[in-house]
């Protein structure tokens, strides 16, 4: 009888080990997405998701303070789960804080000081990963960053940072930063576009605005797209993957990214580790900042912008969401005449981007340094951005661009030219009170000249000795144009040629 009881005690510790065991092991599988956290701010007026892993079959519940439905959701086979928490619209002026509950047996992670709002995700090279203030010997800081920084106390404004990297495959999990209360300490750290873009979404709307960083310098367009999606157009597979493949076959068997890191050619890499494990993330939609890695491609930038932005709202399954641009700097690649304009063309190929729905472009040509590659006035830049935002996305009636080229007349040897009149606002101007700078104009033997030019009312007279004749102008279509032609709210008038020639 004593043994048949030992044996039963002995087998019931052993089953209880069993399934403490399995409990243990269910838990330690169980995570939630890196990137929520506390403080962040959950997207308005959409699906917030939520997701992470667990053992396959578990229930994983849902629970935000805002409503008193319970989300449960079953981990897959694959151990992945992903549930959703239906999400009111953001009211102006209310900054209430809120809390998620996530539930997996025995634990509760729980993510609290959330605000309700709208989250954009800021990408693109070193332009936007510039950060607010000088780091030693890495950049000098934005323009009168010692000024700005201390009245950067925005409470309402929460500011994520992706850690740097790169990846031969796709990455499940994020590196990232905390999610942080904008301070001066955090806004330091942070890139000097995106704070000042969500520095003017918040003043003007008055609604919580996070910002996701996701910038890494020295890096090209194709960098940031999926590999398939250039696969799958045998122009841009030709271009931006068959050149690369075989170079770094060696280096990737040894997964030996430092190497690599030196020359971000490579397609797909960043968007392998920075922009793919983030694709659940609900957010408002895309700022973006770089080019200078593609200057030289012209037309075919668009192609790739256009792929690339396709594969990005395909992962991130939130319809078309916003794509928002800032077009290139003026700054000197080789000599700044009306002979050598291949940045010029690539501008072109960055305006012909605004073909795709929902997409906005800021123009900069006021606030390049021809020979600094990393021109330090990021305020203006964040703030145009911010009103192409506020147009576009939250229907602002404000002016959002410069003066945008219409049309010319030929007056003997004379050239008046008109500009749509949505985007001067009040009327053109110069900001310097000079005559307007860098327009040319050539005649039928397609020679360009640089012309004068004179306001006239809302248009712009142009007069060159050398052409009788014109039949062509250009304005800022050169490296590297600082301009002076603006609308009335000081925006700058967007380049522009009325040829097609190819000199």
């Amino acid at each position: 009888m004593l043994k048949r009881v030992t044996l039963t005690i002995c087998f019931f510790i052993f089953i209880t080990g069993i399934v403490h065991a399995g409990v243990i092991d269910s838990i330690a599988k169980f995570t939630v997405a890196k990137v929520l956290q506390s403080n962040m701010v959950v997207q308005q007026n959409k699906p917030f998701r939520v997701w992470g892993t667990a053992a396959a079959g578990d229930i994983i519940e849902l629970q935000a303070d805002w409503t008193t439905k319970i989300t449960r959701i079953k981990a897959g086979p694959d151990g992945k789960w992903l549930g959703e928490i239906t999400v009111p619209a953001a009211v102006k002026g209310s900054f209430k804080p809120h809390t998620i509950l996530v539930k997996h047996k025995a634990r509760t992670e729980k993510f609290d000081n959330l605000l309700i709002g709208d989250v954009w995700f800021a990408s693109g090279q070193s332009n936007m990963e510039m950060r607010m203030a000088a780091v030693p010997g890495w950049g000098t800081g934005v323009k009168d960053f010692e000024k700005e920084l201390p009245l950067a106390n925005f409470p309402h404004i929460r500011l994520y940072k992706v850690e740097m990297g790169i990846e031969f495959q796709p990455q499940e999990e994020i590196k990232g930063s905390e999610w942080e209360v904008c301070t001066p300490k955090s806004a330091a750290g942070f890139s000097g576009v995106g704070y000042y873009f969500a520095r003017e979404l918040f003043n003007r709307l008055q609604i919580p605005i996070g910002v996701v960083g996701a910038a890494i310098p020295a890096t090209a367009m194709q960098n940031f797209t999926d590999i398939n999606v250039l696969l799958g157009d045998s122009v841009l597979k030709r271009k931006y993957v068959d050149p690369y493949v075989r170079a770094v076959d060696s280096i990737k068997a040894k997964n030996d990214k430092r190497t690599t890191l030196a020359s971000l050619n490579y397609p797909g890499l960043v968007y392998n580790k920075m922009i793919y494990p983030l694709r659940n993330l609900s957010i408002k939609g895309f700022i973006w900042y770089q080019g200078e890695s593609n200057n030289e491609d012209g037309k075919l930038y668009t192609r790739l912008t256009a792929a690339s932005l396709a594969g990005w709202r395909r992962d991130f399954g939130q319809g078309d969401l916003p794509y928002y641009f800032v077009q290139m700097t003026p700054y000197k690649w080789g000599k700044n005449d009306s002979t050598l304009n291949w940045y010029a063309k690539f501008r072109e190929a960055q305006e012909d981007i605004l073909k795709i729905k929902k997409t906005g472009m800021a123009v900069t040509m006021d606030v390049g340094e021809p020979d600094n590659i990393h021109p330090l006035n990021k305020k203006d830049v964040g703030i145009r951005l911010a009103k192409v935002a506020l147009h576009e996305t939250y229907k602002q009636n404000i002016v959002w661009c410069g003066p945008h080229y219409k049309a010319f007349k030929v007056e003997g040897s004379t050239v008046k030219v008109f500009f749509d009149k949505k985007t001067i606002g009040e009327g053109i101007k110069t900001i310097d009170s000079k005559p307007p700078k860098h327009f040319y104009i050539a005649g039928a033997d397609k020679k360009f000249y640089k012309a004068d030019a004179r306001l006239s009312g809302n248009a712009v007279i142009l007069t060159a000795p050398q052409v009788k004749l014109p039949v062509a102008v250009r304005y800022a279509f050169i490296n590297a144009p600082v301009t002076n032609l603006a609308g009335s709210t000081g925006l700058p008038a967007v380049p522009f040629r009325t040829d097609n020639w190819d000199n």
